[in-house]
């Protein structure tokens, strides 16, 4: 099994190295604008927040797969995870909080000790939306995660699963032997259980990631391929379809440079950039929580340790009104987002 590259020891396991990368070559020599020009000229550097929506928390980046393409870095060798006291100073902020939605994450999410205790903790905490990132593998990856469905269907939790295609080459090139099979055995568990049904409110949604290094198609025309494809083959029924660019960090960062196509991608995404799209990132109406408590503007820049630019840093002197109050950090990974149609944790965003 392929490792992380924290566990080979890769230079691209330092954020540092990351993002020298990401601020150097073609942008320091001038052949493609940094981010923040770009941004500057429609009046929106610094970029700010909005009305915070979404409490977006990783739960660990232990994961049952290495995906060629994450930017978690995660896999079965990486040990950080939450620990119940982090995660119940998570839950003080979620009972006061003015977000609607609580978005857990990882590695996958699952295969945190404690996940069960916190969905049942955070689900008397009122969250209006209650998303689990789920890599569907998971759910037969053991037998003490086969129920899951069922534990998904009694919190009434909004499964949010990875799904490259719905061809079997394709999904396991991207993530792994076996893994389109075990994803199709799994969709059809939570569709037994009333999950992304017509008309049910159990809501199951896909996530698309292209496997290569080029941007993802039109996201309604790629989701009827999908219902049409897996309905047609598997008889499996899903809501919607989330395509979701990759950027340019970690594991993807690092298939894009082995394989030479670093240069090439980041000319793709600047050449898409959307000013359109910037209004409506995701760091805008999120605040993402790492496995260790510390606050990030969303998930990619947790990835690169670019915590938020605020006097409270930590979940523990969270305070919302001052976190209102900051200035996003941004990278060229940024053009990720803005890019096409956009792309952010909920798909498309212009």
């Amino acid at each position: 099994m392929q490792k992380s590259l924290k566990a080979r020891d890769n230079e691209l396991a330092a954020t540092n190295r990351q993002l020298e990368i990401l601020e150097g070559g073609l942008f320091a020599e001038g052949e493609l604008p940094y981010f923040k020009d770009k941004i500057n000229k429609i009046g929106h550097f610094p970029l700010r927040p909005k009305k915070l929506e979404i409490l977006q928390i990783n739960v660990g980046y232990m994961c049952n797969q290495v995906c060629e393409h994450c930017h978690v870095d995660a896999g079965p060798d990486r040990k950080e995870i939450m620990t119940r006291d982090t995660m119940k100073q998570c839950l003080e902020v979620i009972k006061n909080t003015g977000a609607h939605t609580l978005d857990l994450t990882g590695g996958a999410p699952e295969m945190n000790p404690d996940f069960r205790w916190f969905v049942e903790e955070a689900a008397k905490a009122g969250i209006k939306d209650f998303i689990v990132r789920s890599n569907l593998t998971i759910i037969r990856a053991n037998k003490k995660y086969y129920d899951l469905p069922d534990f998904f269907k009694k919190h009434n939790v909004h499964v949010i699963s990875s799904m490259p295609h719905y061809t079997r080459g394709k999904t396991d090139k991207q993530r792994g032997d076996g893994v389109f099979d075990k994803s199709i055995k799994a969709l059809q568990e939570l569709n037994a259980r009333g999950y992304g049904m017509p008309g049910s409110d159990l809501r199951l949604d896909l996530v698309y990631n292209p496997s290569g290094a080029y941007l993802p198609g039109d996201q309604m025309a790629m989701e009827k391929d999908f219902k049409k494809a897996l309905d047609q083959d598997f008889g499996i029924q899903f809501h919607n379809l989330f395509a979701i660019t990759n950027l340019p960090i970690a594991r993807f960062l690092d298939y894009l440079i082995a394989s030479e196509n670093y240069e090439d991608y980041m000319y793709a995404l600047v050449e898409a950039y959307n000013p359109a799209a910037v209004a409506n990132v995701m760091c805008t109406n999120t605040i993402s929580i790492s496995w260790d408590g510390w606050l990030y503007d969303c998930d990619f820049n947790q990835m690169l340790d670019l915590k938020v630019a605020s006097k409270v840093k930590h979940i523990k002197d969270y305070n919302e009104d001052v976190l209102n109050d900051r200035n996003i950090i941004i990278s060229q990974h940024c053009y990720g987002c803005t890019a096409g149609a956009g792309s952010s944790c909920q798909g498309t965003v212009a």
